[in-house]
């Protein structure tokens, strides 16, 4: 089915989903320290447990999503969907930091239907409402990640920590049923056997210096989001705030207004202006940090800083991926899944760097990586355009 078939009641629905499935990945942000209380763990222990969810999320990414190329995506996002909603049973009832990560990777391998739904959409729709319908999905993704948190801190205040994966575990199990009955039955034919699918989306990277570029700035982004949202629950349980998870959580609704200029990065990127996009989010991601290094001081800064941050990030993301699907129609989904093993490589690493920066130098450490970070992706994005724009003049 290649004609166009997804109305905007679809699109929401697909939106919701890929915020659930990558919300999956999030709830232990805030409730690190809840955890780590009851397990008896260190900050870097407890932040194993993040690390699990972005290298599991990972992995799903480059060997699962590809598999939308291979299979009908209804059919595989139904059974990926369930698969994730065991690993939170799991993570549920888990009794000890081992079984929680078994539970969080399990998830998140299979949370990866999110970046099926995502290439199905731009396919489904019109040429002219593409970047809208990408932005509208990405901002469900952003939404899922940002409100996971605030919805684990209320729900951990109600009734523990273990009381988000339950109802998650419903919720994704509700999303299960609802994509298999409303989804179309849809098969890109990319005409390959496993290994040579997986093999394809290295190819890509090899011929397409885009992917290249994109996938180095996703990277960069989102090891800033992480590096900063890992170890923030540690910094605002101890002085001067000693904030419950509760409180902890609702941080996620100051970020939650970054989601907004995702369809406005579609938009963009519909006009042809995906660039203009990538510029402004690189400018505000490094500029994010100067009020974030007074955090430790100053909640209006800290607040300041999330919004920023999280604009940015959402900015860079929505138009990264535009430029990416945009190059061959016939492997959306295989350039999609090589941009996001890219992009959550980068969540892993910030999330390292940002566990043990905390537990060695404090919030400062923090700071310090992330202008570092924040400005090689300003000048890697500036060496990229100039070199366009020269090869445009001699042409």
């Amino acid at each position: 089915m290649n004609t166009p078939t997804l109305s905007r009641a679809l699109i929401l629905l697909m939106a919701t989903a890929t915020g659930l499935a990558v919300a999956s990945n999030y709830y232990a942000q805030p409730l690190l320290h809840s955890i780590a209380q009851q397990f008896g763990l260190s900050t870097a222990s407890a932040g194993s447990i993040v690390i699990a969810a972005q290298l599991s999320y990972g992995a799903g990414l480059l060997l699962l999503a590809p598999l939308g190329d291979l299979f009908e995506q209804r059919r595989l996002i139904t059974v990926m969907t369930a698969i994730s909603t065991l690993g939170l049973v799991i993570s549920a009832c888990a009794p000890s930091l081992p079984w929680l990560i078994l539970g969080t990777a399990l998830t998140g391998l299979f949370s990866v239907v999110a970046q099926i739904l995502v290439p199905m959409a731009a396919t489904l729709s019109e040429p002219h409402q593409r970047g809208r319908a990408v932005g509208t999905l990405m901002s469900g993704l952003l939404l899922g990640i940002l409100l996971a948190r605030t919805a684990a801190g209320f729900m951990a205040e109600l009734g523990g920590w273990r009381s988000i994966y339950v109802l998650a575990a419903v919720l994704m199990a509700i999303t299960a049923v609802a994509l298999y009955r409303s989804l179309p039955q849809h098969h890109s034919h990319a005409g390959l056997k496993y290994p040579a699918l997986i093999g394809s989306v290295f190819r890509l990277f090899v011929e397409e210096p885009v992917l290249r570029l994109r996938s180095l700035l996703g990277l960069l982004a989102f090891s800033l989001f992480a590096l900063f949202w890992t170890p923030l629950a540690f910094l605002l349980a101890k002085g001067p705030y000693h904030y419950s998870d509760a409180v902890i959580g609702l941080f996620g609704l100051a970020g939650a207004a970054g989601a907004l200029s995702a369809n406005w990065a579609g938009r963009l990127a519909d006009r042809g202006k995906g660039s203009l996009g990538t510029t402004v989010g690189l400018v505000v991601l490094l500029l994010s940090w100067v009020p974030l290094g007074f955090a430790e001081q100053s909640l209006l800064a800290l607040l300041m800083g999330v919004l920023m941050l999280d604009l940015a990030v959402q900015l860079v993301h929505v138009s990264n991926q535009n430029a990416v699907i945009a190059l061959r129609p016939e492997a959306r989904t295989r350039l999609n899944a090589g941009y996001i093993t890219c992009y959550f490589i980068g969540g892993a690493l910030g999330s390292l760097l940002g566990t043990q920066l905390f537990q060695r130098q404090g919030w400062m450490g923090i700071v310090v990586a992330g202008l570092v970070i924040g400005g090689l992706a300003l000048l890697a994005w500036g060496l990229a355009e100039r070199k366009r724009r020269n090869a445009l003049q001699a042409a």
